[in-house]
């Protein structure tokens, strides 16, 4: 049910005449602190990004009139994820971005103290927890399946395949920047539909992509979308969600109907997703068990729509947000399934020129410590990024 609390306080922390923003809702954008987060700059708003497009990277002390200090810049990047920016785990000293440098997209670690870098040979996507390795995924070929999820200036040299052998997921080792391919698009090809044919287009005539990475809290597996694009989908696309061995062994079709969006771990053993399942019959946040066929709906008279959803340490509240409803509001939220408890906390207008490949989503982050949250947020003009203060909230 929805409470009447009164909404915590929430203040900017970047401001004009140029653009800030994270990305998205499950990369570290704090530090292990709780005090330090991290953000991009940008000149211009409402295009793709080019090839020629730079951006800066940079670091806010929210203890510290909120003051941004530049660690770098990036020509690797795209509106909706940005660069891959995040702390590495469990870190106050190291932060990774990916970036392009002579021809190729790599990844960049950077300590913060000392301005010292080291570059590796490949981007990253989803890091393990506290472990030195990444997962990553072909972002040339994302530039042109899912526009505002790659990035621009490396052109796809399989832009004309259906299903690729040597583009798909890669295990990073983070310590040498060596990279060796888990599974590829074709692989993922070879893994056939527990729950029998649906009414989309045929494989043979679709175009694969991998999307949507992200490690278990355990490092012990990983989980992604498989999507295709072919004749029947027009300009949608179809989708599984696969669940894997971090070694790229035993892959597992968690969710197979074709709706899955936005998902976190809960633990090692749990996802929640925002999918359709035949329980119910139509779209609503789920929990899945992995490799197992445990599916239990979460919340869903309450959280009914789409959103960007995360667990707010120390895990009992769900965070989560909306897309513009009627009225252009975004709406954030805590949500806890044991007691089917709403709190709002805060409702952002969007205006209609953010839309598409350039929208700007609130995707709440939350701090280690649970009591801060960052969205990303155009309502006073041009999107910033805003702090909302839940230490007195509770």
């Amino acid at each position: 049910m929805l409470q009447g609390k009164a909404l915590p306080p929430v203040r900017p922390i970047t401001r004009g005449p140029k653009f800030h923003w994270f990305g998205y809702y499950d990369k570290l954008q704090f530090d292990s602190t709780s005090r330090h987060c991290l953000g991009m700059e940008v000149d211009f708003e409402h295009r793709s990004p080019r090839a020629e497009d730079t951006i800066r990277v940079g670091v806010i002390d929210t203890e510290r009139q909120d003051k941004w200090r530049e660690l770098g810049t990036t020509r690797a990047w795209n509106w909706q994820q940005g660069c891959m920016l995040q702390w590495l785990p469990g870190s106050r000293d190291e932060v990774i971005w990916n970036d392009r440098r002579e021809g190729r997209f790599v990844s960049v670690i950077h300590h913060v103290g000392t301005g010292r870098e080291r570059v590796l040979d490949s981007p990253i996507y989803a890091l393990a927890n506290r472990a030195p390795w990444a997962i990553t995924t072909d972002f040339r070929r994302l530039n042109h399946t899912r526009p505002g999820y790659g990035y621009a200036g490396v052109p796809d040299p399989n832009v004309n395949q259906a299903a690729p052998k040597d583009a798909g997921i890669w295990r990073v080792d983070l310590a040498t920047g060596q990279s060796k391919l888990l599974f590829s698009v074709a692989d993922a090809l070879d893994v056939p539909q527990p729950k029998g044919d649906w009414s989309y287009s045929p494989w043979s005539v679709s175009k694969h992509w991998f999307n949507h990475l992200l490690i278990s809290p355990d490092n012990r597996r990983f989980i992604f979308l498989h999507r295709w694009r072919g004749p029947k989908e027009k300009q949608g696309f179809a989708t599984r969600l696969f669940t894997m061995n971090a070694d790229g062994t035993q892959p597992y079709v968690l969710d197979p109907y074709g709706q899955t969006s936005h998902f976190i771990w809960r633990d090692a053993k749990h996802i929640a997703a925002f999918a359709w399942h035949p329980s119910l019959g139509k779209q609503r946040f789920y929990l899945y068990e992995d490799q197992t066929d445990q599916v239990t709906p979460i919340g869903p008279d309450v959280m009914t729509v789409n959103g960007h959803n995360t667990y707010l340490a120390p895990g009992k509240w769900i965070l989560n947000d909306t897309y513009p409803d009627a009225t252009r509001l975004q709406h954030v939220y805590l949500y806890n399934p044991e007691t089917n408890e709403r709190r709002a906390l805060g409702d952002f207008h969007s205006p209609t020129e953010y839309t598409g490949e350039w929208r700007c989503d609130t995707h709440p982050r939350s701090s280690p410590d649970g009591m801060k949250v960052c969205i990303d947020s155009p309502h006073a003009g041009g999107r910033q990024m805003y702090l909302i203060d839940l230490r007195r909230y509770w």
